[in-house]
């Protein structure tokens, strides 16, 4: 037995029913042996919507690599809220997640997160990665799609001083682009980094049903190994001219959501999540995740897009609806995607 066991099982002793853990969290509010926490140690505004938070980890983060996104909880009027975000800051130091105020959640970490205050956090994750060797790269952003490639290029320019990186970012106006005067300063200090705005209240969106916007932005792209990221018509297109050019592997995209169905026919219905004894009535559009969560049941949850799983949950009866296809499954003890999946009916889930 190690010792830092063997002492906590000897202070079970004075501390019986309360776990020791539970009294470090009084001195270290860090310490807790059931959830990984995080410390606000910095809130800097980046646009008038959007925020730079930056926060030490506790014991159990493992260093992020750069792109990659973690999951981070959040107490607003006594219900914990978990959202995915991707980490801004570079590769291995203090994570950063920045955020733009869109929802209940992003809003409230946006505009209401003061030093001091503690995140609830899962491990970084994603495949959204750097390639392992020197190659020349084209990244292409949409909006707060610029926060898990900011990171990319935090990392790998101070690093490799051949490095030969494009960046093509769309934002709706000068005022709402992130990042804009870091990305001027590093691209003044590195020969190999070149940044283009795109701000599409003046020049329009970035125009993928041919070559030739992209031909002008970027005349060697084919050459590039590229990563998107940012709305999903945005990465829906680029996928579309990479493959019609005969080169779908050079391209990684990193998605913020998955497609839906833009109309959703029927009907809601009451959603009974028989652990947490909650009843709750969900209209037919609203992904059960989502029901769950905005009535204070702790549901389990990843990349909230129907990709990693995470979120499966029993339907024990009744009738739920894929929200990607419209199919409805109503059959009992299916393991159900409560992120891409709501209320067809009344139904019972096993949570």
């Amino acid at each position: 037995m190690g010792l830092k066991s063997a002492a906590l099982r000897a202070a079970s002793v004075f501390t019986h029913p309360a776990h020791p853990h539970d009294f470090l969290a009084l001195v270290n509010p860090l310490s807790s042996a059931r959830q990984l926490r995080g410390v606000v140690t910095a809130v800097r505004p980046e646009t008038p919507q959007s925020t730079t938070i930056a926060f030490r980890a506790g014991d159990g983060w493992s260093p992020h690599d750069a792109g990659q996104w973690a999951r981070i909880g959040v107490e607003i009027d006594g219900v914990r809220q978990w959202r995915s975000y991707s980490l801004s800051a570079p590769a291995g130091g203090d994570p950063e997640i920045t955020v733009t105020a869109c929802g209940k959640v992003s809003a409230h970490l946006a505009h209401e997160t003061r030093v001091g205050d503690i995140f609830f956090l899962a491990p970084p994750q994603g495949e959204f990665l750097l390639p392992t060797g020197p190659r020349p790269l084209l990244m292409l952003t949409g909006g707060s799609g610029i926060t898990p490639v900011m990171s990319m290029v935090r990392t790998l320019l101070p690093k490799r001083a051949d490095a030969d990186v494009v960046l093509i970012h769309s934002a709706h106006d000068r005022e709402s682009s992130l990042f804009g005067d870091e990305l001027a300063a590093l691209a003044t200090q590195h020969d190999g980094f070149h940044v283009v705005h795109r701000y599409t209240a003046d020049d329009g969106r970035i125009d993928f049903s041919t070559t030739h916007d992209i031909d002008a932005l970027c005349p060697d792209w084919r050459s590039r190994k590229t990563y998107v990221c940012g709305p999903s018509a945005m990465l829906d297109d680029a996928e579309k001219l990479w493959a019609d050019a005969n080169l779908p592997d050079s391209l990684t995209v990193e998605r913020f959501e998955t497609a839906k169905l833009a109309q959703v026919s029927g009907n809601g219905g009451t959603v009974i999540f028989e652990k947490s004894d909650r009843e709750v009535v969900a209209d037919a559009s609203t992904p059960l995740l989502e029901v769950g969560e905005d009535a204070g049941v702790l549901m389990p949850s990843g990349c909230r897009m129907g990709i990693c799983r995470t979120c499966l949950t029993p339907l024990l009866s009744g009738r739920v609806r894929d929200l990607r296809t419209g199919e409805i499954n109503e059959t009992e003890g299916d393991l159900i995607q409560t992120c891409i999946s709501a209320a067809a009916g009344n139904c019972h889930l096993d949570i």
